[in-house]
């Protein structure tokens, strides 16, 4: 499946050379190096960050467990959703921490850094950006954010020297936080990015770089699209490299995503759970009419069949409305007076499955 851009250029992911990976939309990467060749190492400190503290995981985490982690603190301190004053900044450093453990090389390099206290002074070791980076390195003036996302570009060039021969230009990897509206309906959105560059001389420099980017309808969450030949310029006639976009979607006040399906947390009166109901029921499209059948059960799934978000230009996903039964928060006495006679008409007991229990263990 393809996805057309501005360009008609994008597509999913394509496997392809490592990528350096820019946090946010305006996110600059911050990193100073000289020209490869040799193995000068200056001597400098960065304050330390401890990535897997931040996620509250174990430094030997699997990958499903960091992004359990990650998804669970994002949507905990996202800007639409926290109340908490720092809740912005602690949000950023959520993602930069995924950001390196997610990537198996930068989280290799991250860990040879070795383990100290936060906010803690320290340099790489000896022979560490020999390893990890560019054959010759300055560590001056950058932070541990900088030193990781410049590592992809660093290996590349450090590999294949700066020479006579055709390279490709650096993948470039962003993630592009959207609403659920403007996946629904598809967007454009400009990004303003700071991205590592190699001049003619072969020095890294940070150039900036503003696009605008054409993001189709029914993009879901965690998606990757390819915008091909947006990322690094090529060295000595090598082709540009390609821009890799990370889709997140906003947190929803009224829906959950799980693909192009949406549910969504349906209030229903006792009276209309029991005697069945036609109710008015949001959906990004536009509000529909739902029939909710007699004897409708809390938590009861009630489909609205292509109501999600768009899969093609003809399939859509559905909406999944989930009954939750609503008790007025404050009865009238007429509303009491009907509920006292209610109950004492009524032959239901909803709690006779204890006895069954009680008398089957016995």
């Amino acid at each position: 499946m393809s996805w057309p851009a501005s360009d008609g250029r994008f597509n999913q992911l394509l496997t392809g050379p490592s990528k350096v990976i820019i946090s946010g939309l305006s996110a600059s990467v911050r990193r100073e190096s000289g020209k490869p060749g040799g193995n000068h190492l200056k001597a400098c400190f960065m304050k330390y960050k401890d990535y897997y503290d931040i996620l509250g995981v174990k430094r030997d985490a699997g990958a499903d467990a960091i992004k359990k982690a990650y998804r669970k603190l994002a949507h905990k301190y996202h800007p639409d959703v926290s109340k908490d004053p720092a809740g912005e900044e602690k949000f950023k450093e959520v993602a930069e921490a995924y950001d390196t453990l997610n990537d198996p090389e930068k989280r290799a390099a991250y860990d040879q850094l070795g383990s100290y206290q936060p906010g803690q002074d320290f340099q790489p070791p000896p022979d560490w950006s020999k390893q990890f980076g560019d054959t010759e390195s300055s560590f001056e003036g950058i932070d541990l954010e900088s030193l990781l996302a410049g590592l992809a570009t660093g290996r590349h060039h450090a590999r294949h020297g700066t020479g006579h021969i055709r390279m490709p230009g650096q993948d470039y990897e962003v993630t592009a936080h959207i609403s659920l509206e403007d996946a629904f309906r598809g967007t454009e959105i400009e990004l303003n990015l700071t991205v590592p560059e190699y001049d003619e001389k072969g020095v890294l420099r940070r150039v900036p770089r503003t696009f605008k980017v054409r993001i189709p309808k029914g993009a879901t969450d965690g998606q990757r699209l390819r915008l091909a030949g947006r990322g690094g310029k090529g060295i000595n006639g090598g082709r540009d490299g390609d821009l890799y976009l990370n889709i997140a979607l906003h947190p929803h006040p009224l829906y959950r995503v799980s693909g192009h399906d949406l549910y969504l947390d349906l209030p229903l009166a006792p009276w209309e759970a029991v005697l069945g109901a036609n109710v008015e029921v949001p959906t990004p499209g536009g509000p529909v009419s739902l029939k909710v059948p007699p004897n409708t059960r809390a938590g009861q799934q009630l489909r609205l069949s292509k109501r999600g978000l768009p899969i093609s230009h003809d399939r859509e996903g559905d909406l999944f409305a989930i009954a939750q039964i609503v008790v007025p928060t404050a009865a009238s006495e007429s509303e009491r007076a009907l509920f006292k006679q209610l109950a004492d008409a009524s032959t239901f007991n909803p709690r006779g499955h204890f006895q069954q229990e009680v008398r089957s263990g016995n």
